[in-house]
Formats: structure tokens, sequence, C-alpha cells
């Protein structure tokens, strides 16, 4: 018996992705044999699709942002593992609108070909591609790291603002540039103090003896590269706060979007008393706090852990932000 609640290890995946679709029928639609979902009710001034993917265990990324004002639809892969580019070439295909489609990608490498071998698809089916890359996480910044940053939480902030503009019928290239700049305004830092468990084993990803923490883990349970002694979560907070800050360098005007989120087994009691301590760093270095979220966004199966997710923001971008949303994950 596995760790997890499931029929068997292949069938974790597509069981949850049939319950997703019939607890959230008003929503989504789902086709079972390529295994994606699509919005029911898109805006009817969209002209461009927004369709995200990657590899499943980081619920309610991507499935529950599909919806209206967020995706048209998402490809989940395996556990871990990117979507078959079939499975993007077909709902691609299915969302595409007469200005095209654009791929929100994750920057891993098996994200990075699949959707790659799709665009050129859908090209020569006659049906325009963009691509925006999201890359924040700062732990993975180094130029000994080939495939360059990771994307992480920023993901759902970029997927809430482009879905608020398709919404005003942008057009292709004109979503391609503002989800480019958008995803150079977020970064991201995450720790952890236990790993999450892998589903064909049960064994956790990692160990880490009582009292340590590992300072910039990956969403797929990649290991930081140090480990440090836990403190108080306040001098942590300030501490990760203080190196987003010192990267993304706000303007004293600029608003900033923050992102508290737990990565699978962190209460909420916990992430509110981090986003309190965020709060304060934030006043102390006088940075306009705009709007906050706070909870489960992009998890990573049941590690125990957290990340920080800030964004520098301006009007038009705080705008589409604001803008109306119902996702079965996101709704205002």
């Amino acid at each position: 018996m596995t760790r997890y609640f499931e029929n068997g290890t292949g069938e974790l995946v597509p069981d949850a992705l049939a319950g997703f679709a019939r607890a959230h029928q008003d929503l989504v639609d789902h086709d079972p044999a390529d295994g994606y979902v699509t919005a029911r009710h898109p805006a009817p001034t969209r002209t461009v699709g927004l369709l995200s993917g990657g590899g499943s265990g980081h619920e309610p990324l991507h499935a529950g942002y599909v919806g209206a004002g967020m995706l048209d639809a998402a490809c989940p892969g395996r556990v871990f593992a990117s979507p078959h580019n079939r499975q993007i070439f077909r709902a691609s295909r299915a969302v595409a609108g007469p200005d095209g489609v654009l791929h929100l990608v994750k920057n891993y490498t098996g994200d990075r070909i699949n959707f790659g071998i799709a665009a050129e698809r859908l090209a020569d089916a006659g049906i325009a591609c963009g691509r925006v890359l999201v890359d924040d996480d700062l732990a993975s910044d180094s130029e000994d790291i080939a495939a360059g940053r990771r994307g992480t939480g920023a993901t759902v902030l970029v997927e809430k603002v482009l879905g608020g503009a398709a919404d005003t019928g942008m057009g292709l290239d004109a979503l391609v540039e503002l989800g480019t700049s958008v995803a150079g305004r977020c970064r991201t830092l995450a720790v952890a103090s236990a790993a999450h468990h892998a589903p064909v084993t049960g064994e956790p990803a990692f160990a880490l003896p009582p009292g340590e923490l590992e300072y910039g883990v990956g969403i797929h349970g990649e290991r930081a590269d140090r480990t440090r002694s836990q403190k108080q979560v306040g001098v942590l907070v300030e501490d990760m706060a203080g190196v987003l800050l010192d990267t993304l360098r706000p303007g004293p005007d600029d608003p900033v979007v923050a992102l508290v989120n737990g990565l699978g087994s962190v209460t909420s009691l916990e992430l509110y008393g981090i986003f309190g301590e965020l709060g304060r760093v934030l006043d102390a270095r006088r940075v306009r706090l705009a709007r906050h979220l706070v909870g489960d966004y992009v998890t990573a199966l049941d590690m125990r852990g957290f990340s920080l997710t800030l964004m520098v923001a301006d009007r038009t971008v705080l705008d589409f932000y604001d803008a109306p949303v119902h996702t079965p994950a996101w709704r205002w």
C-alpha cells in the first residue's frame, strides 16, 4: 500500500482529473482521451486562447486556474513530469482563438521541449502560437545552472495578469510582451523543513536532520545548495524577503503583489503568521504592499515548506490582476 490514497500508481493523475472535472463541471470540460481540461465559459472578447500545464503534484496549479478570467486550458502531466506534446497540441487546437494561442510555460527542460514541439505542430497547422516563459526562482539563479532559473510560484500571478489582459481582446504579440515583462518582475524563494514523499516509493525525496531546513528548495524536491539551521520564522522571512527585494529593487511608489504559498503540508495558521512577518518587513523597507495572496497555490505534493513571491507591478498590471475571475481555485 502506498502513502497516498489511490487505486494504483498509474491511476492517481487520471482519477484525480476526472474527479476534479466532475466536482467543477459548471466551470470546466474534460477530455479524458488526451487528459486536459478546458474552460466552459471563456470571455467572448478573447482573441487568444491561454494554455498552461506541467507535471501534476502542484495542485491547484494548473487545472485549478482554468475558467473565466484565467486559463482556457490546462494539460497536467504525470506527477512531476511534463505533459506530452500531443496533449498540448490538441488542447491548444481546442482553445485557439482567431489570433492564436499563448503557452505559459514554467522553465523546466521537459516542459520547454514538449511545449516547443507542440508549437511547431501548431505552426504546421496554421495556428499562431506564442510563449511566455516563467523563471522566477532565485535559488536557481546561477551561471552554473545551464537550464536557468526554475519556474515556480510566480506562474499563478502571470496567469492571472494575462487572463485579465486576454479578456480585453489583447492580441498575441502584445500578450507575449506583457507576460514576458510581468515574469521578469517576479522572483520567488522557497524553503522546506521536510521533503515530499514520492508516490511510487512512499519515501521522502531527501532527509533533513531535526532543526535543519533546506533554503532554496525547488517544487519537485530539488535540494538547495545549502542547508541551514531553523530560526524563528520572523528572522527567516526577513532574510528571504530581503534577498527578493534586493534583487527586484522596487521603487518607493511601485505597487508590489506578494504571494505567501504553502508547498503542501504547512498549515494556514503558519502561513498567516508568515504573511504577518512579511508585511512587517515590507513596512520597514517602505515597500508599498498593494495586493497579497496567502494559501496553497503552487504545491509540491506534501512538502513541508513555503515560498515567498514578490511581483513589482504598475497601474496597468494591477488592473489586469484585479479583473474578475471565476475558476475552481481562484475567484472574485
